[in-house]
C-alpha cells in the first residue's frame, strides 16, 4: 500500500469519465488500498480513482472522524437508483480543489448500489453527509467537481487561483 500523488484542477484528467470495472481483483483491491492511504494521508474522507490519475468507476470513503476507529467504504461501479426530492446544504471541499470551500445543494438522501471490496453486489440507503459524500465523489466519475455547480465568476476565480498556486510549486 502506497500513498500517491493527488491530481489538482486545472488538470483535463480530472475531466474525464472513468470507465467500468469488469471484476474486482487483486490490482483492483491493492489500488482501492492505496487510494485509502492517498486520503488519509491528505487527509480527506473520500478519493475517486481519477483524483489519483486511474480513470475507473472506484471511490474510497471513511466519514469516521476517529483514528483509531476507522470506518473504510469501497465503492465500485457505483450507481445511484434513487435520489430523494429533499435538497440539503452541506460545506464541501476537495482534494483536488484544495484549500477551497462552498456550500452546495443535493438532495439530502440517495440509494447507491455498488460491488464491494470482494466485489459483492451491495445496496446502500445513504442520507446526511454520507448522501453528499457519494454524490461529490460519484460527479468525479463522471469529470464533474463541485466547482462546478458555483456561479461562472466564482468557478473561474478559484481556477485561476489553484492555477497561480500550480505555477509557483513548479517554480519552487
Amino acid at each position: 500500500m502506497s500513498v500517491k500523488k493527488i491530481l489538482t484542477e486545472p488538470n483535463k484528467l480530472l475531466r474525464q469519465i472513468s470507465k467500468s470495472v469488469d471484476k474486482v481483483g487483486d490490482a483492483e483491491r491493492t489500488l482501492m488500498d492505496d487510494m485509502l492511504d492517498t486520503m488519509y494521508d491528505a487527509p480527506g474522507i473520500g478519493l475517486a480513482a481519477i483524483q489519483i490519475g486511474v480513470p475507473k468507476r472506484i471511490i474510497v470513503m471513511d466519514l469516521g472522524r476517529d483514528e483509531d476507529n476507522k470506518e473504510p467504504r469501497y465503492f465500485v461501479n457505483p450507481v445511484i437508483k434513487n435520489k430523494n426530492e429533499e435538497k440539503a446544504k452541506y460545506e464541501e471541499g476537495c482534494l483536488s480543489v484544495p484549500d477551497q470551500f462552498a456550500e452546495i445543494e443535493r438532495p439530502n438522501s440517495c440509494e447507491v448500489e455498488y460491488l464491494d471490496y470482494n466485489g459483492k453486489k451491495q445496496v446502500l440507503k445513504a442520507d446526511g453527509l454520507l448522501a453528499t459524500c457519494i454524490q461529490h465523489e460519484m460527479d468525479h466519475l463522471e469529470g464533474i467537481l463541485f466547482i462546478d455547480y458555483l456561479s461562472k465568476l466564482k468557478k473561474s476565480m478559484i481556477i485561476k487561483k489553484l492555477s497561480k498556486i500550480k505555477v509557483k510549486r513548479e517554480i519552487f
